[in-house]
């Protein structure tokens, strides 16, 4: 079963960031140099459909791994050993995505115009790098990295 979830998981980090790193790296400058939020908002509805179910099985799925492989919830922000410390590192970027997205929901999407539009590119890029920081952490449970 572990192999099942750790695939989900992949896949779904797959998804989650590759999504966002063609909405920084590709979309994100052409909607900013034309202040084309329409071009925007096309795209985020349709990332959504699969990015929030990605984000959705990542959380899921991480959470079965972490508990597989660190049974003792206390133990998680330990950093005395590295297995704590990645759950931890990946906890906090959770957290930390969150934040984003629940400051960019509700403060700036309703409000987007092309007056603001960049408000809302200060939380792609960090939810972008935090993504890929997700990834370089998940490594490091078979690279020692972190």
């Amino acid at each position: 079963m572990y192999n099942v979830f750790l695939f989900l998981h992949l896949l779904a980090a797959t998804v989650w960031t590759g999504g966002h790193l063609v909405l920084a790296c590709s979309i994100l400058p052409g909607v900013l140099k034309n202040k084309d939020v329409d071009f925007l908002q096309r795209f985020e509805q349709a990332f959504e459909k699969i990015g929030i179910p990605a984000l959705i099985i990542q959380v899921l799925t991480g959470l079965h791994l972490a508990f597989t492989m660190l049974p003792d919830f206390s133990m998680w922000f330990d950093f005395s050993n590295s297995i704590s410390k990645i759950i931890s590192i990946k906890v906090i970027l959770l957290l930390t995505t969150l934040g984003l997205a629940l400051d960019a929901r509700l403060r700036i999407i309703p409000k987007l115009s092309k007056d603001n539009l960049s408000a809302l590119a200060w939380h792609i890029i960090p939810v972008t790098i935090v993504s890929v920081l997700f990834v370089i952490a998940g490594i490091s449970f078979r690279t020692g990295w972190l």
